[in-house]
């Protein structure tokens, strides 16, 4: 699939009024590139794994807006074939570019938008699939190996614990903090009998790592359905069997099918890597799919919200056993003894 990206150069401050403004003429989904520092809750609502360093704010920005080439076949019978359709009509690069420095120029009256030029180039997707792998290499959390299908096991690393992970623009590699928080965690508290609940399993690495660990079961769930797809190909590289992970979708907060499936008062460790405000209603919830006696691992908590979570978990009848950072995250170690 081949698409034609549109490409301004601006200013910081202008980058929200065109990214709206473009809205409203049918581009969307803008992709933004700046040195602008990232605030706290934007870190925590990213959530993302792979973060490079970036260079001081200089004040400018990129945004680029992406068009898909349609094949001909794909077009109605009978149309006349430009290859570009917008808002549901046939256009062309040159009719876009037009009406994107037309609507630049009325912005200019009443801001300044810097450069504003419009440049025009054609990707595909494989082209943002292998953009991470700039970002990405082996590394270690512990004793255990995290490496992409690129990448070759260095002799020093021979005979450590091995995952296979390959990054994608969705689910997670491992790399983030809290990520390793809850790995730690799982390796302290797994034994051969664990079964494990993992909510909001993503790529499915903390299940994946548990029954590597030598847990007995893992069942994840997750909201996004292409999680599915995401479990599946990180459970077939690592040699995981369909019969030690079952993964669910839906959202076991809400919707009691989801809590029915999952069981009742049958895990003896849940882990939960998700965003505080998700943690807050999920723990009173999932108190009831742990054993008693059972572990409950949460991170995802920015430092900013460690209160706010503890005080969930303590109001939920959990007896907090551990409270542990890792560079600006939290991760919460709580035990349900009732």
């Amino acid at each position: 699939m081949k698409w034609l990206k549109f490409k301004i150069k601006t200013t910081t401050d202008a980058e929200d009024i065109i990214i709206s403004t473009l809205y409203d003429i049918g581009l969307e989904g803008a992709q933004i590139e700046d040195k602008v520092p990232l605030t706290a809750w934007e870190k925590e609502q990213m959530f993302v794994d792979i973060l490079p360093d970036v260079p001081e704010d200089d004040g400018i920005a990129y945004l680029s807006f992406f068009v898909e080439e349609k094949e001909e076949s794909e077009l109605p019978e009978g149309s006349s074939y430009h290859g570009l359709i917008l808002n549901g009509e046939e256009t062309t690069a040159e009719a876009i570019c037009e009406r994107v420095k037309e609507e630049l120029e009325s912005i200019k009256d009443f801001m300044d938008i810097g450069e504003g030029t419009v440049s025009i180039e054609e990707t595909e997707d494989i082209d943002w699939i292998n953009n991470w792998k700039q970002y990405f290499h082996q590394f270690t959390i512990d004793d255990v190996l995290v490496i992409p299908s690129w990448e070759e096991v260095e002799p020093q690393d021979q005979g450590k614990m091995v995952l296979h992970i390959d990054p994608g623009t969705a689910f997670g590699t491992g790399m983030h903090d809290t990520t390793q928080l809850c790995i730690k965690a799982l390796r302290k508290f797994i034994t051969p009998e664990t079964v494990l609940l993992d909510v909001g399993t993503g790529s499915g690495i903390l299940a994946i790592l548990a029954l590597m660990f030598g847990a007995k079961k893992a069942v994840g769930t997750d909201l996004d359905p292409c999680a599915v797809d995401a479990v599946r190909e990180n459970m077939e590289a690592n040699g995981i069997s369909k019969n030690d992970f079952t993964m669910m979708i839906g959202n076991i907060i809400t919707e009691k099918d989801v809590q029915d499936k999952a069981g009742y008062e049958c895990y003896d460790i849940v882990v939960a890597n998700i965003l505080a405000e998700v943690l807050v209603p999920l723990t009173p919830v999932i108190l009831h799919q742990l054993k008693k006696g059972g572990i409950y691992i949460t991170s995802g908590i920015i430092d900013e919200k460690e209160e706010t979570v503890v005080k969930a978990i303590r109001e939920a009848g959990l007896t907090v056993l551990e409270v542990n950072h890792q560079g600006e995250w939290v991760g919460v170690i709580a035990r349900k003894d009732n």
